[in-house]
């Protein structure tokens, strides 16, 4: 047993023996294509459900073995492992890859290698928060600039199929990355990258914050034209001065203030570019106005601008970006409007499962009903709620550990009035939407940022931000 030399390109598959770690849609996608490319494909997944053995029967129709119920030993006469994001590198398949001398890549990594010669280029986005906001608005981008892409990678269609499209389907890509497709990508090489805030998140699958920090900075290694990095945020800078890049490849940062020099930034309420004009020390390009992002929250306003970057290092023009960003419309879920009611607005972000994209939703508004808690996935509240204090109008907590929210209120806000619903069970979300109403004066916003995961109560958090959404109709309904 033994890892064979793979070559980039789709002929290079013919008889490897490679085997598929899990059943998602990253696996399944995986195990089709490189089948259809000759390979000897065996799926492996612990899982041993009705809705396993379902796909598995489709699988071994298409002529790939499928091995449920062992997701441990690795099967014999492997070549290669293709890992779906999830896994962790601490997972027991992996540790007997390594003993066999085999590689462990994602299907990040497998898209990479099936590109042609001729493939159209990755313009590649990671970050802790705001990843797919800002590969929408930069495919929203390109495409008014009349180029053929798709935003791909952590969303939409799985990145090996829209690859096997071919060369000359699509002219550029926008693809998000999360840190587990970044650790498990080791060729890949974007044209430009962007890493758009850093804060503690998965670091149960990482180990360590500077591991997490490392494989997210995995996306800046061969740049070509450009790393694009968040000023505010040091770490990001950080990771481009240790990359590897392509000569002349450029740092480009973007900031919510004036720009300097190679940068990206905002004057007076319009989005400027200083880094892809002629003279960057002494003129800008006016690019948008901040009315054109939707919503125009600070935070969204950074994803416009590393968008923005990404798309001008790609030689897009400036009424394009005006133009993307004017067509953009978010997903659900994130910083969403939902009503008015009695003179107060109610804003969905179910999205905010973690607490940095809480503190960048909370500092959107300035007088605030806060309804927060879910799982904390071992984060810390302390800093999120001395940043939220002075905008705090009152608090109302769910979910398993609002706890630990509660005694961060007591510590840092104890003047907040708090509502702790003890409850977990999916109606405490309209007991929640009852108490943050009666907690809010006109013109305050009750804002559903919980900082934590949802699993707790709620399947998802797009599940979370319908269960409010349909609290706050139920409370227009009543004329409260």
């Amino acid at each position: 047993m033994g890892s064979k030399e793979v070559t980039s390109g789709q002929g290079s598959w013919q008889g490897m023996n490679i085997t598929v770690a899990g059943l998602g849609v990253s696996g399944l996608s995986a195990a089709r294509a490189l089948a259809g490319l000759g390979a000897s494909v065996t799926v492996v997944d612990g899982g041993e459900s009705p809705a396993h053995r379902e796909k598995a029967a489709l699988l071994k129709e298409e002529g790939i073995s499928v091995r449920l119920g062992d997701a441990e030993t690795l099967p014999e006469g492997t070549d290669l492992v293709v890992t779906s994001p999830g896994w962790k590198p601490s997972s027991p398949l992996f540790a007997a890859a390594a003993e066999a001398g085999v590689d462990v890549v994602g299907d990040v990594e497998i898209a990479w290698r099936l590109r042609g010669p001729d493939a159209a280029p990755w313009l590649a986005i990671t970050g802790t928060n705001g990843k797919t906001t800002t590969t929408q608005m930069l495919a929203s981008i390109l495409q008014a600039a009349g180029l053929r892409t798709a935003a791909v990678g952590n969303i939409g269609t799985p990145i090996v199929d829209v690859v096997l499209e071919g060369d000359d389907a699509y002219d550029v890509f926008a693809v998000e990355l999360s840190s587990y497709q970044l650790h498990w990508a080791p060729s890949l090489r974007a044209h430009s990258g962007a890493v758009l805030n850093l804060a503690p998140d998965h670091l149960d699958w990482h180990g360590s914050m500077e591991a997490y920090a490392a494989d997210k900075g995995r996306i800046y290694e061969g740049n070509q034209v450009a790393c694009v990095y968040n000023t505010a945020d040091h770490a990001t800078e950080r990771l481009v001065r240790g990359a590897d890049v392509e000569e002349g490849c450029r740092a480009i940062g973007f900031t919510l203030g004036t720009p300097g020099p190679s940068e990206l930034g905002v004057v007076e309420g319009i989005l400027v570019d200083r880094a892809f004009v002629e003279d960057r020390q002494q003129s800008a390009q006016e690019l948008a106005e901040v009315s054109d992002i939707d919503p125009p929250a600070p935070h969204n306003i950074a994803n416009a601008l590393a968008a923005a970057a990404l798309a001008r290092a790609f030689g897009v023009e400036p009424a394009a970006v005006r133009d993307g960003l004017r067509d953009f419309t978010p997903d659900a879920h994130r910083i969403a409007h939902v009503a008015d009611v009695a003179q107060v607005a109610y804003i969905d972000d179910s999205k905010a499962t973690n607490t940095h994209a809480a503190q960048a939703s909370l500092a959107a508004y300035e007088s605030i009903v806060w309804i927060a808690g879910g799982l904390a996935k071992g984060a810390t509240f302390d800093e999120l709620v001395t940043g939220a204090a002075k905008r705090l109008r009152g608090v109302v907590l769910i979910g398993a550990d609002r706890a630990l929210i509660r005694e961060a209120l007591e510590r840092h806000a104890p003047e907040v009035p708090v509502v702790d619903l003890d409850r977990t069970d999916t109606g405490a979300m309209s007991a929640a939407v009852q108490e943050a109403a009666r907690l809010a004066r006109p013109g305050d916003t009750v804002l559903m940022a919980p900082a934590c995961a949802s699993m707790d109560m709620f399947t998802n958090y797009n599940k979370r931000g319908e269960a409010f959404a349909e609290a706050v109709r139920e409370l227009g309904a009543t004329g409260v």
